[in-house]
Protein backbone atom coordinates (compact mmCIF):
# COMPACT_ATOMS: atom_id res chain seq x y z
CA UNK A 1 0.00 0.00 0.00
CA UNK A 2 1.20 3.16 -1.21
CA UNK A 3 1.27 6.07 0.83
CA UNK A 4 -1.93 8.02 0.01
CA UNK A 5 -2.55 5.64 -2.39
CA UNK A 6 -0.74 7.04 -5.15
CA UNK A 7 1.25 5.32 -7.57
CA UNK A 8 3.79 7.82 -8.81
CA UNK A 9 6.02 7.02 -11.56
CA UNK A 10 9.81 6.21 -9.48
CA UNK A 11 13.31 7.37 -9.72
CA UNK A 12 15.25 4.83 -9.32
CA UNK A 13 17.62 4.60 -6.01
CA UNK A 14 19.67 2.11 -3.92
CA UNK A 15 18.18 1.65 -1.01
CA UNK A 16 21.15 0.12 1.63
CA UNK A 17 19.93 -0.93 5.14
CA UNK A 18 22.95 -1.58 7.75
CA UNK A 19 22.39 -2.81 10.64
CA UNK A 20 25.10 -1.84 13.11
CA UNK A 21 25.87 -2.80 16.89
CA UNK A 22 22.50 -2.67 18.82
CA UNK A 23 19.73 -0.46 19.49
CA UNK A 24 17.32 1.49 21.77
CA UNK A 25 14.48 -0.40 20.82
CA UNK A 26 14.88 -2.78 24.04
CA UNK A 27 14.16 -0.55 27.12
CA UNK A 28 15.47 2.31 29.18
CA UNK A 29 18.35 1.21 31.10
CA UNK A 30 17.81 2.13 34.98
CA UNK A 31 19.05 0.11 38.10
CA UNK A 32 19.25 -2.63 35.72
CA UNK A 33 21.75 -3.66 33.23
CA UNK A 34 20.43 -6.06 31.27
CA UNK A 35 16.45 -6.47 29.73
CA UNK A 36 14.86 -9.17 29.06
CA UNK A 37 14.30 -10.38 25.75
CA UNK A 38 12.64 -13.52 23.97
CA UNK A 39 8.89 -14.69 22.67
CA UNK A 40 7.38 -15.53 19.22
CA UNK A 41 8.58 -14.04 15.70
CA UNK A 42 5.08 -13.65 14.30
CA UNK A 43 4.53 -11.44 11.10
CA UNK A 44 1.73 -10.31 8.41
CA UNK A 45 4.70 -8.43 6.68
CA UNK A 46 4.99 -8.97 2.85
CA UNK A 47 7.89 -10.94 2.28
CA UNK A 48 11.17 -9.06 0.91
CA UNK A 49 13.30 -10.90 -2.21
CA UNK A 50 17.65 -9.94 -1.95
CA UNK A 51 20.53 -11.24 -2.46
CA UNK A 52 23.26 -12.07 0.49
CA UNK A 53 27.12 -10.81 0.01
CA UNK A 54 29.80 -10.30 2.03
CA UNK A 55 32.13 -7.51 2.57
CA UNK A 56 35.62 -7.50 3.82
CA UNK A 57 35.71 -4.99 6.80
CA UNK A 58 38.25 -3.86 9.04
CA UNK A 59 37.71 -4.48 12.95
CA UNK A 60 39.40 -1.40 14.07
CA UNK A 61 38.86 2.04 11.71
CA UNK A 62 41.26 3.79 13.93
CA UNK A 63 44.12 1.98 14.84
CA UNK A 64 47.20 0.63 13.29
CA UNK A 65 48.15 -2.36 15.35
CA UNK A 66 44.97 -4.85 14.75
CA UNK A 67 44.93 -4.99 10.55
CA UNK A 68 42.39 -7.70 10.96
CA UNK A 69 38.81 -7.94 9.25
CA UNK A 70 35.78 -9.61 9.23
CA UNK A 71 33.00 -11.11 7.07
CA UNK A 72 30.39 -8.23 7.26
CA UNK A 73 27.09 -9.54 5.73
CA UNK A 74 24.90 -7.45 3.72
CA UNK A 75 21.67 -8.00 1.80
CA UNK A 76 20.70 -6.66 -1.75
CA UNK A 77 17.32 -5.96 -3.54
CA UNK A 78 18.67 -4.23 -6.70
CA UNK A 79 15.44 -4.76 -9.16
CA UNK A 80 15.19 -1.48 -9.81
CA UNK A 81 18.11 0.45 -10.05
CA UNK A 82 18.84 2.95 -13.10
CA UNK A 83 22.20 3.73 -13.89
CA UNK A 84 24.25 6.05 -14.06
CA UNK A 85 23.96 7.91 -10.76
CA UNK A 86 20.84 6.71 -9.08
CA UNK A 87 20.43 8.55 -5.87
CA UNK A 88 21.27 5.58 -2.59
CA UNK A 89 19.37 5.67 0.41
CA UNK A 90 21.28 4.10 2.96
CA UNK A 91 19.66 2.48 6.18
CA UNK A 92 21.53 2.40 9.68
CA UNK A 93 19.86 0.09 10.81
CA UNK A 94 20.20 -1.50 14.55
CA UNK A 95 21.30 -5.12 16.55
CA UNK A 96 20.04 -8.55 15.51
CA UNK A 97 20.07 -10.82 12.69
CA UNK A 98 19.97 -8.87 9.30
CA UNK A 99 17.21 -11.21 8.00
CA UNK A 100 14.78 -10.09 10.95
CA UNK A 101 14.88 -6.43 9.81
CA UNK A 102 12.09 -5.20 7.70
CA UNK A 103 13.99 -4.03 4.91
CA UNK A 104 11.08 -3.57 2.74
CA UNK A 105 10.07 -0.65 5.34
CA UNK A 106 11.14 1.50 3.05
CA UNK A 107 9.50 0.27 -0.22
CA UNK A 108 6.63 -0.11 1.24
CA UNK A 109 6.21 3.70 2.96
CA UNK A 110 7.27 6.82 1.22
CA UNK A 111 10.04 5.21 -0.78
CA UNK A 112 7.56 3.54 -3.42
CA UNK A 113 6.34 7.22 -4.33
CA UNK A 114 9.62 8.28 -6.01
CA UNK A 115 12.60 5.55 -5.51
CA UNK A 116 12.45 2.15 -7.05
CA UNK A 117 13.97 -0.29 -4.63
CA UNK A 118 17.08 -1.87 -4.36
CA UNK A 119 18.45 -2.69 -0.73
CA UNK A 120 21.74 -3.89 1.16
CA UNK A 121 21.51 -5.08 4.66
CA UNK A 122 24.77 -4.78 6.46
CA UNK A 123 25.56 -6.70 9.62
CA UNK A 124 28.54 -5.69 12.48
CA UNK A 125 31.02 -6.92 13.99
CA UNK A 126 28.50 -7.02 17.01
CA UNK A 127 26.40 -9.80 15.68
CA UNK A 128 29.77 -12.25 15.85
CA UNK A 129 30.16 -11.33 19.74
CA UNK A 130 28.13 -13.97 21.72
CA UNK A 131 29.00 -14.00 25.07
CA UNK A 132 29.34 -10.75 27.16
CA UNK A 133 33.45 -12.14 28.42
CA UNK A 134 34.73 -12.10 25.00
CA UNK A 135 35.21 -8.00 26.06
CA UNK A 136 38.38 -8.15 23.33
CA UNK A 137 36.00 -8.35 20.28
CA UNK A 138 33.31 -5.75 22.46
CA UNK A 139 35.79 -3.16 22.55
CA UNK A 140 35.13 -2.83 18.98
CA UNK A 141 31.57 -2.00 19.49
CA UNK A 142 31.30 2.05 19.19
CA UNK A 143 29.34 3.97 17.24
CA UNK A 144 32.10 5.30 15.87
CA UNK A 145 33.35 2.41 14.11
CA UNK A 146 29.93 1.59 12.63
CA UNK A 147 30.26 5.05 11.11
CA UNK A 148 33.45 4.38 9.79
CA UNK A 149 32.11 0.95 8.38
CA UNK A 150 29.32 3.11 6.51
CA UNK A 151 31.54 5.10 5.11
CA UNK A 152 33.86 2.49 3.82
CA UNK A 153 30.91 0.67 2.41
CA UNK A 154 29.72 3.26 0.58
CA UNK A 155 33.12 4.01 -1.05
CA UNK A 156 33.45 0.49 -1.78
CA UNK A 157 29.76 0.42 -3.62
CA UNK A 158 30.80 3.70 -5.40
CA UNK A 159 33.99 2.07 -6.88
CA UNK A 160 32.47 -1.57 -7.88
CA UNK A 161 28.99 -0.35 -8.65
CA UNK A 162 28.76 0.46 -12.20
CA UNK A 163 26.78 3.93 -12.35
CA UNK A 164 27.04 4.73 -8.80
CA UNK A 165 30.39 6.96 -8.48
CA UNK A 166 28.35 9.96 -8.57
CA UNK A 167 25.28 8.71 -7.14
CA UNK A 168 24.30 11.07 -3.88
CA UNK A 169 23.39 9.19 -1.28
CA UNK A 170 20.70 9.66 2.00
CA UNK A 171 21.09 8.48 4.99
CA UNK A 172 17.93 6.92 6.78
CA UNK A 173 17.55 5.35 10.45
CA UNK A 174 15.73 4.53 12.83
CA UNK A 175 16.24 5.09 17.22
CA UNK A 176 19.75 3.85 17.51
CA UNK A 177 20.13 3.67 14.00
CA UNK A 178 18.21 6.95 13.55
CA UNK A 179 21.12 8.51 16.04
CA UNK A 180 24.12 7.07 13.93
CA UNK A 181 21.79 8.44 10.59
CA UNK A 182 22.12 11.82 11.68
CA UNK A 183 25.77 11.55 13.28
CA UNK A 184 26.46 10.16 9.57
CA UNK A 185 25.82 13.30 8.53
CA UNK A 186 27.35 15.68 10.97
CA UNK A 187 30.99 13.28 10.92
CA UNK A 188 31.05 11.93 7.34
CA UNK A 189 29.31 14.74 4.76
CA UNK A 190 31.58 13.83 2.71
CA UNK A 191 30.08 10.53 2.35
CA UNK A 192 25.83 11.29 2.72
CA UNK A 193 24.14 14.38 1.27
CA UNK A 194 21.46 14.60 4.02
CA UNK A 195 19.96 12.29 6.53
CA UNK A 196 16.36 11.28 8.16
CA UNK A 197 16.56 10.29 12.03
CA UNK A 198 13.56 8.75 13.16
CA UNK A 199 13.09 8.64 16.77
CA UNK A 200 16.80 9.72 17.45
CA UNK A 201 17.44 10.32 21.11
CA UNK A 202 20.66 11.70 20.29
CA UNK A 203 20.09 14.24 23.45
CA UNK A 204 19.39 11.42 26.15
CA UNK A 205 22.42 11.79 27.95
CA UNK A 206 23.68 13.33 31.09
CA UNK A 207 22.79 17.34 31.44
CA UNK A 208 21.12 17.38 28.38
CA UNK A 209 17.75 16.52 29.32
CA UNK A 210 15.58 15.61 32.61
CA UNK A 211 16.31 12.21 33.54
CA UNK A 212 12.38 11.61 33.84
CA UNK A 213 10.76 12.56 30.54
CA UNK A 214 11.04 9.20 28.94
CA UNK A 215 8.84 7.90 32.01
CA UNK A 216 6.67 11.03 31.87
CA UNK A 217 5.74 10.25 28.08
CA UNK A 218 4.83 6.70 28.98
CA UNK A 219 2.29 7.96 31.83
CA UNK A 220 0.90 10.20 29.21
CA UNK A 221 0.21 7.75 26.83
CA UNK A 222 -1.41 5.51 29.56
CA UNK A 223 -3.35 8.33 30.91
CA UNK A 224 -4.78 9.33 27.77
CA UNK A 225 -5.71 5.82 26.52
CA UNK A 226 -8.49 5.02 29.42
CA UNK A 227 -9.93 6.34 32.68
CA UNK A 228 -7.88 6.21 35.73
CA UNK A 229 -5.36 3.52 33.42
CA UNK A 230 -2.37 5.51 34.66
CA UNK A 231 -3.37 5.74 38.20
CA UNK A 232 -4.02 2.05 38.98
CA UNK A 233 -0.59 0.86 37.09
CA UNK A 234 0.44 3.56 39.63
CA UNK A 235 -1.64 1.93 42.76
CA UNK A 236 -0.59 -1.40 41.41
CA UNK A 237 2.96 -1.28 42.83
CA UNK A 238 1.85 -1.00 46.69
CA UNK A 239 -0.53 -3.87 45.79
CA UNK A 240 2.11 -5.99 44.87
CA UNK A 241 4.28 -5.30 47.92
CA UNK A 242 1.26 -6.00 49.75
CA UNK A 243 0.22 -9.13 48.08
CA UNK A 244 3.74 -10.52 47.78
CA UNK A 245 4.63 -10.29 51.40
CA UNK A 246 3.64 -13.90 52.32
CA UNK A 247 4.06 -17.22 50.50
CA UNK A 248 0.26 -17.65 49.59
CA UNK A 249 0.44 -13.86 47.65
CA UNK A 250 3.46 -15.40 46.03
CA UNK A 251 1.75 -18.16 44.78
CA UNK A 252 -1.88 -16.39 43.60
CA UNK A 253 0.41 -13.93 42.04
CA UNK A 254 2.23 -16.57 40.12
CA UNK A 255 -1.05 -17.85 39.22
CA UNK A 256 -3.16 -15.07 38.42
CA UNK A 257 -0.30 -14.20 36.44
CA UNK A 258 0.22 -17.39 34.63
CA UNK A 259 3.78 -16.83 34.91
CA UNK A 260 5.89 -19.66 33.93
CA UNK A 261 8.67 -19.58 36.85
CA UNK A 262 6.73 -19.34 40.48
CA UNK A 263 7.79 -16.80 42.55
CA UNK A 264 9.21 -17.41 45.56
CA UNK A 265 10.56 -14.46 47.70
CA UNK A 266 11.09 -11.26 47.73
CA UNK A 267 13.83 -10.76 45.25
CA UNK A 268 11.63 -12.65 42.60
CA UNK A 269 8.93 -9.79 43.75
CA UNK A 270 11.29 -6.93 43.07
CA UNK A 271 12.19 -8.31 39.37
CA UNK A 272 8.46 -9.04 39.03
CA UNK A 273 7.58 -5.41 39.57
CA UNK A 274 10.73 -4.81 36.84
CA UNK A 275 9.69 -6.91 34.54
CA UNK A 276 6.28 -5.00 34.65
CA UNK A 277 7.54 -1.66 34.31
CA UNK A 278 9.30 -3.46 31.25
CA UNK A 279 6.03 -3.95 29.64
CA UNK A 280 4.34 -0.64 30.02
CA UNK A 281 7.64 1.15 28.71
CA UNK A 282 7.48 -1.77 25.50
CA UNK A 283 3.49 -1.12 25.11
CA UNK A 284 4.29 2.61 24.62
CA UNK A 285 7.14 2.26 21.98
CA UNK A 286 4.78 0.05 19.78
CA UNK A 287 1.54 2.04 20.16
CA UNK A 288 0.84 1.64 16.98
CA UNK A 289 -2.54 2.06 15.04
CA UNK A 290 -3.00 -1.57 13.77
CA UNK A 291 -2.25 -4.40 14.17
CA UNK A 292 1.86 -5.09 14.34
CA UNK A 293 4.33 -7.60 15.95
CA UNK A 294 7.50 -5.06 16.11
CA UNK A 295 8.25 -6.53 19.92
CA UNK A 296 5.29 -9.01 20.43
CA UNK A 297 2.09 -9.46 18.28
CA UNK A 298 -0.23 -6.77 19.50
CA UNK A 299 -3.86 -5.71 18.54
CA UNK A 300 -4.23 -2.22 16.74
CA UNK A 301 -3.84 0.37 19.58
CA UNK A 302 -2.33 -1.90 21.95
CA UNK A 303 -2.23 0.43 24.88
CA UNK A 304 -6.33 1.42 24.49
CA UNK A 305 -6.62 -2.41 24.72
CA UNK A 306 -4.77 -3.07 27.89
CA UNK A 307 -6.52 -0.38 29.78
CA UNK A 308 -9.65 -1.75 29.21
CA UNK A 309 -8.58 -3.80 32.28
CA UNK A 310 -7.52 -1.06 34.44
CA UNK A 311 -10.58 1.03 34.52
CA UNK A 312 -11.08 1.19 38.35
CA UNK A 313 -11.99 3.25 40.76
CA UNK A 314 -9.86 3.46 43.89
CA UNK A 315 -12.23 1.38 46.24
CA UNK A 316 -11.47 -2.24 44.84
CA UNK A 317 -8.90 -4.70 46.46
CA UNK A 318 -5.55 -5.15 45.94
CA UNK A 319 -6.29 -8.61 44.83
CA UNK A 320 -9.21 -6.91 42.26
CA UNK A 321 -6.44 -4.66 40.61
CA UNK A 322 -3.80 -7.26 39.67
CA UNK A 323 -6.30 -9.11 38.09
CA UNK A 324 -6.86 -5.99 35.70
CA UNK A 325 -3.24 -5.89 35.76
CA UNK A 326 -2.39 -9.74 34.80
CA UNK A 327 -5.10 -9.54 32.27
CA UNK A 328 -3.47 -6.10 31.21
CA UNK A 329 0.03 -7.77 30.98
CA UNK A 330 -1.45 -10.72 28.89
CA UNK A 331 -2.91 -8.12 25.94
CA UNK A 332 1.25 -8.00 25.31
CA UNK A 333 2.79 -10.77 25.81
CA UNK A 334 -0.84 -13.80 24.67
CA UNK A 335 -2.61 -11.50 21.95
CA UNK A 336 -2.33 -14.74 19.39
CA UNK A 337 -3.59 -17.15 22.99
CA UNK A 338 -0.64 -19.49 22.12
CA UNK A 339 1.36 -18.92 24.96
CA UNK A 340 0.94 -21.24 27.75
CA UNK A 341 2.44 -18.92 30.06
CA UNK A 342 4.60 -16.40 30.81
CA UNK A 343 8.24 -15.91 30.97
CA UNK A 344 9.44 -12.91 33.51
CA UNK A 345 13.05 -13.25 31.68
CA UNK A 346 11.99 -11.91 28.62
CA UNK A 347 10.06 -9.01 27.11
CA UNK A 348 10.29 -8.48 23.54
CA UNK A 349 11.38 -10.82 20.13
CA UNK A 350 14.39 -13.12 20.19
CA UNK A 351 15.49 -11.20 17.20
CA UNK A 352 16.78 -8.24 18.62
CA UNK A 353 20.28 -8.54 20.17
CA UNK A 354 21.10 -6.76 22.96
CA UNK A 355 24.13 -7.69 23.92
CA UNK A 356 26.12 -4.83 22.08
CA UNK A 357 23.95 -2.05 23.06
CA UNK A 358 24.33 -3.16 26.83
CA UNK A 359 28.32 -2.62 25.90
CA UNK A 360 27.77 0.38 24.62
CA UNK A 361 25.37 1.79 27.51
CA UNK A 362 28.10 0.88 29.52
CA UNK A 363 30.77 2.47 27.71
CA UNK A 364 29.72 6.04 25.74
CA UNK A 365 25.84 5.34 25.52
CA UNK A 366 25.13 7.01 29.53
CA UNK A 367 21.39 7.34 29.29
CA UNK A 368 20.08 8.85 32.45
CA UNK A 369 16.83 7.67 33.42
CA UNK A 370 14.48 8.17 36.62
CA UNK A 371 10.98 8.28 38.26
CA UNK A 372 9.17 9.95 40.74
CA UNK A 373 6.10 8.40 41.14
CA UNK A 374 4.62 11.46 41.10
CA UNK A 375 4.65 12.81 37.07
CA UNK A 376 4.89 8.98 36.19
CA UNK A 377 3.09 6.09 37.04
CA UNK A 378 6.18 4.35 38.69
CA UNK A 379 7.81 3.61 42.05
CA UNK A 380 10.50 6.69 42.38
CA UNK A 381 13.77 5.68 41.40
CA UNK A 382 16.23 8.20 41.07
CA UNK A 383 19.83 8.29 38.15
CA UNK A 384 22.79 7.38 40.39
CA UNK A 385 25.88 7.33 37.62
CA UNK A 386 27.59 5.56 40.39
CA UNK A 387 25.90 2.65 40.45
CA UNK A 388 25.28 2.24 37.00
CA UNK A 389 28.76 2.56 36.90
CA UNK A 390 30.01 -0.40 38.94
CA UNK A 391 27.07 -2.63 37.44
CA UNK A 392 29.17 -2.06 34.67
CA UNK A 393 32.32 -2.73 35.92
CA UNK A 394 30.98 -6.18 37.61
CA UNK A 395 29.59 -7.35 34.09
CA UNK A 396 32.13 -6.55 31.83
CA UNK A 397 35.21 -4.79 33.46
CA UNK A 398 34.46 -1.39 31.99
CA UNK A 399 33.53 2.08 33.05
CA UNK A 400 31.34 4.31 31.52
CA UNK A 401 32.65 7.58 29.76
CA UNK A 402 29.26 10.16 30.87
CA UNK A 403 29.84 12.65 28.76
CA UNK A 404 31.42 11.00 25.71
CA UNK A 405 28.79 11.64 23.79
CA UNK A 406 28.40 14.88 24.19
CA UNK A 407 31.99 15.30 23.44
CA UNK A 408 32.31 13.49 20.23
CA UNK A 409 28.98 14.41 18.63
CA UNK A 410 28.78 17.81 20.40
CA UNK A 411 25.41 17.22 22.65
CA UNK A 412 22.84 20.21 21.54
CA UNK A 413 25.61 22.18 19.60
CA UNK A 414 24.85 21.00 16.60
CA UNK A 415 23.83 23.60 14.71
CA UNK A 416 26.71 24.19 12.15
CA UNK A 417 25.47 20.54 10.62
CA UNK A 418 22.99 20.56 7.90
CA UNK A 419 20.33 18.75 6.27
CA UNK A 420 19.21 16.38 8.81
CA UNK A 421 15.37 15.77 9.95
CA UNK A 422 14.66 14.42 13.02
CA UNK A 423 11.15 12.87 13.10
CA UNK A 424 9.96 12.03 16.20
CA UNK A 425 6.22 10.39 17.59
CA UNK A 426 4.22 12.12 20.39
CA UNK A 427 3.44 8.90 21.75
CA UNK A 428 6.84 7.38 21.91
CA UNK A 429 9.04 7.82 25.04
CA UNK A 430 12.42 8.38 23.42
CA UNK A 431 11.18 11.45 21.76
CA UNK A 432 12.05 12.73 25.22
CA UNK A 433 15.89 12.93 24.19
CA UNK A 434 14.69 13.77 20.64
CA UNK A 435 15.18 17.12 18.72
CA UNK A 436 11.90 18.12 18.77
CA UNK A 437 11.78 21.97 17.34
CA UNK A 438 13.72 23.02 14.53
CA UNK A 439 17.41 23.90 14.62
CA UNK A 440 18.04 26.12 11.31
CA UNK A 441 16.53 25.63 8.19
CA UNK A 442 18.21 22.76 7.42
CA UNK A 443 17.89 20.84 11.02
CA UNK A 444 14.50 20.63 11.07
CA UNK A 445 12.52 18.68 13.26
CA UNK A 446 8.54 16.55 11.87
CA UNK A 447 6.35 15.76 14.55
CA UNK A 448 3.84 13.23 14.20
CA UNK A 449 1.47 13.33 17.39
CA UNK A 450 -0.14 9.80 16.68
CA UNK A 451 3.11 8.28 16.04
CA UNK A 452 5.01 5.68 18.35
CA UNK A 453 8.31 4.71 17.95
CA UNK A 454 9.24 5.56 14.10
CA UNK A 455 5.93 5.02 12.86
CA UNK A 456 7.23 6.64 9.74
CA UNK A 457 9.84 3.96 8.81
CA UNK A 458 7.16 1.25 9.20
CA UNK A 459 5.23 -0.57 6.38
CA UNK A 460 2.67 1.89 5.08
CA UNK A 461 -1.24 0.71 5.79
CA UNK A 462 -4.26 1.60 5.56
CA UNK A 463 -4.79 2.36 9.07
CA UNK A 464 -2.21 5.25 9.12
CA UNK A 465 -3.12 8.21 10.78
CA UNK A 466 -3.16 11.41 8.44
CA UNK A 467 -0.19 12.77 10.63
CA UNK A 468 2.16 9.76 9.33
CA UNK A 469 1.17 10.03 5.94
CA UNK A 470 2.25 14.24 5.98
CA UNK A 471 5.30 13.70 7.45
CA UNK A 472 6.18 11.13 4.61
CA UNK A 473 5.14 13.30 2.43
CA UNK A 474 7.68 15.71 3.55
CA UNK A 475 10.26 13.59 4.52
CA UNK A 476 10.37 12.60 0.71
CA UNK A 477 10.26 16.40 -0.44
CA UNK A 478 13.48 17.34 1.52
CA UNK A 479 15.07 13.99 -0.11
CA UNK A 480 14.16 15.47 -3.36
CA UNK A 481 15.53 18.77 -2.32
CA UNK A 482 19.25 16.84 -1.12
CA UNK A 483 19.09 14.85 -4.36
CA UNK A 484 19.15 18.05 -6.81
CA UNK A 485 21.22 19.78 -4.91
CA UNK A 486 23.80 17.18 -4.87
CA UNK A 487 22.90 15.79 -8.51
CA UNK A 488 23.33 20.06 -9.29
CA UNK A 489 26.55 20.55 -7.86
CA UNK A 490 28.25 17.74 -9.87
CA UNK A 491 26.83 18.29 -12.73
CA UNK A 492 25.09 14.23 -12.70
CA UNK A 493 21.00 13.32 -12.94
CA UNK A 494 18.77 11.43 -14.73
CA UNK A 495 17.50 12.28 -17.77
CA UNK A 496 14.69 10.68 -18.58
CA UNK A 497 11.11 12.54 -18.91
CA UNK A 498 10.08 10.57 -15.61
CA UNK A 499 12.86 11.99 -13.59
CA UNK A 500 11.81 15.76 -14.70
CA UNK A 501 8.10 15.06 -14.13
CA UNK A 502 8.17 13.68 -11.24
CA UNK A 503 10.64 16.60 -9.37
CA UNK A 504 8.78 19.35 -7.74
Amino acid sequence: MMPGGRNLDTIAATCIITLCLACLHVTSLKSQLFTRLGGLRYTTEPPISYKTLYFDQKIDHFGFLQDGTFKQRYLVADNHWQQPNGPILFYTGNEGDITWASCGKLQNSWAPCWFSQNIVTMESLCHLVKTRTDVKHLNYLTSEQALADFAVLIQNIKTIVPGAQNSPVIAVGGSYGGMLSAWFRMKYPNSVVGALAASAPIWQFPDMVPCGDFYKIVTQDFAKSGKNCDANIRRSWKAINNVSSSASGLQWLSEEFSLCTPLKNKNDAVSFKSWLQETWVNLAMVDYPYEANFLQPLPRWPIQVVCKSLGFDSTVSDEQLLHGVAQAAKVYYNYTGNAPCLNTSQTATSSLGALGWFFQACTEMVMPMCTDGVQDMFEPEEWSFQAFSDECYSVFGVRPRADWAGTVYGGKKIGSHSNIIFSNGGLDPWSAGGVTSNISQSLVSIMIPDGAHHLDLRYSNKLDPPSVRAARALELKYFQKWIRQAQKSTGTGFTTSKNRKNSP
